[in-house]
């Protein structure tokens, strides 16, 4: 059964943020239904059941996502392979294709906001939310040195555990005694990224993503959780389009190696695949460069975040509410603007723990329909493209 997919104008139409928590009202996104929800869900199907500052019902959470019970599990993050870009190609991806036959399939679940990998990587491990972790964005201020530091690499940034102080559920679960295995790349196995948002697993290495799905499969043995990540989707994707033929080829190798993993596991594993977020073909007619507009730069100390969610610190003395008149101003209908104190009221960021409020910028604009914000007087040619 295919899933029937909105138009593009749909798709890229503004919505209100996602609510945290186990529950949502109806016809809201997010509660149980959310990237923060999965691995408490998957915690509980394994009988280890890990509420989080943010899920106190890991039960209902697996209840809501369909995720059966099991001695073991696999877990699998494809990295930007969002649900309608799944959708939108899945002529290409036979396994996938017949996962959609699942009525527990034929929905999405959101993700956080901003979705940025650095952001959504935490909210996953943790089971919470950006307002938590510190991870709330690419780019952002480091209250400590007053500059902006880079959350991929932390460069410039405090040290991964001082700054997403939240406890992983695979840290948890392996003070439990329950067995947590994550198979990747050798160089993410002690990255600052894997650090700060999916520390605590035994990490097995190697080069080669065969090899790194037969790991996963052999760990998956033994009772226990079993963590797998893909990048490619999303290295790809920035690099030339989720919708370019490189993507294309990219998703039908990921596919391909979730069948293998799916053949390679022993009957009765639960298998859970999930996104950190989907990917928008970007409008370059559409993208509006700071620098060339003096409205834009007004009052403002440093941009942080991405193209598709930018942060604003305000220059000292600097009114956050009259930077923000200016941005609705000059961008109108092309990007929602909001002070730091209404996004965290909307909830934008979940609850926020008092050392995180500074690192969230004065004022967040978050671009609309293909639109893309960039700085030219900081960021390079690629990172603009």
């Amino acid at each position: 059964m295919s899933v029937e997919v909105p138009g593009v104008e749909e798709l890229l139409t503004m919505t209100t943020p996602a609510r945290y928590g186990d529950t949502a009202p109806a016809h809201a996104r997010g509660g149980a239904l959310h990237l923060s929800s999965v691995l408490p869900a998957v915690s509980s199907a394994i009988g280890h059941p890990m509420p989080t500052a943010v899920h106190a019902d890991p039960k209902h959470l697996q209840t809501a996502l369909g995720i059966p019970d099991a001695s073991s599990a696999v877990v699998v993050l494809a990295d930007g392979l969002g649900y309608w870009n799944l959708n939108m190609r899945l002529g290409h991806a036979p396994y996938l294709r017949s996962l959609m036959n699942d009525s527990v399939n034929q929905r999405p679940i959101a993700t956080c906001m901003p979705s940025t990998t650095v952001a959504a990587m935490a909210t996953f491990g943790t089971g919470t939310c950006p307002g938590l972790t510190g991870m709330t964005g690419y780019t952002q201020r480091n209250p400590r040195n007053g500059e902006i530091c880079q959350l991929i690499a932390f460069r410039n940034a405090m040290p991964p555990q001082e700054l997403q102080r939240q406890p992983t559920i695979f840290e948890r679960l392996a003070a439990q005694n329950v067995r947590v295995t994550s198979s990747g790349l050798p160089k993410f196995a002690y990255s600052a990224l894997t650090q700060s948002a999916l520390r605590g697993s035994d990490y097995i290495s190697n080069e080669d993503p065969r090899r790194r799905i037969m790991a996963a499969a052999k760990a998956a043995r033994k009772p226990g959780l079993t963590y797998v990540y893909l990048r490619d989707t999303d290295k790809v994707g920035h690099n030339y389009g989720w919708d370019s033929d490189k993507w294309i080829g990219t998703y039908e190798r990921i596919d391909a190696q979730l069948a293998l993993l799916r053949r390679s596991l022993p009957k009765g594993t639960l298998i859970v695949i999930v996104a950190d977020h989907g990917m928008i073909t970007a409008d370059p007619e559409n993208c509006i460069d700071i620098a060339s507009e003096p409205r834009l730069t007004q009052g403002v100390a440093q941009v942080g975040g991405e193209p598709r969610c930018v942060m604003l610190y305000a220059q000292d003395g600097e009114n956050p509410d009259d930077i923000a008149a200016r941005w609705r101003d000059v961008l109108g209908e092309r990007a929602q603007v909001r002070t730091r104190s209404q996004a965290i009221a909307e909830g934008v960021y979940g609850p926020v723990e008092p050392y995180v409020e500074p690192m969230i910028g004065d004022v967040i604009v978050s671009a609309a329909k293909a639109v893309t914000i960039v700085d030219s007087r900081t960021q390079t040619e690629k990172a603009m493209h």
